[in-house]
């Protein structure tokens, strides 16, 4: 079963995303998701716990990324918890990400091994 509730998930999911769709999504105000989270049909986000494999995983050598923390009590009823990757609960966001629910963002570039110096921010 999908567990939906807020009070046993972490208060803060991280993004990571193409700078330059963040980028033009500021004019409206909203993320609608990157080609995978479209196809889809959610947003994907990692918790802190999560992410260095969701970065080793689908983002090794990459440049050009952003990491964007997320502020989940400002999504609404859209977040859903999901089992996913080893069964593990994974935030999912079905619709737009506003872009007002971003506490902080700061860019990122994955090495060849999945490596990344995240933010010291991230706790």
């Amino acid at each position: 079963m999908t567990d939906t509730s807020s009070n046993t998930h972490p208060t803060t999911i991280y993004k990571v995303a193409d700078a330059a769709d963040f980028e033009a999504a500021e004019a409206d105000g909203i993320y609608a998701g990157a080609p995978v989270d479209i196809a889809d049909g959610f947003i994907h986000f990692s918790t802190a716990a999560q992410l260095p494999e969701t970065l080793r995983r689908h983002f090794s050598g990459r440049s050009g990324l952003v990491l964007a923390a997320i502020d989940t009590e400002k999504l609404g009823s859209g977040l859903i918890w999901e089992p996913s990757r080893g069964g593990d609960l994974f935030p999912h966001l079905y619709g737009n990400l506003p872009l007002s629910a971003i506490l902080w963002q700061e860019p990122i570039e994955v090495d060849e091994a999945g490596n990344c110096n995240l933010p010291a921010r991230l706790g």
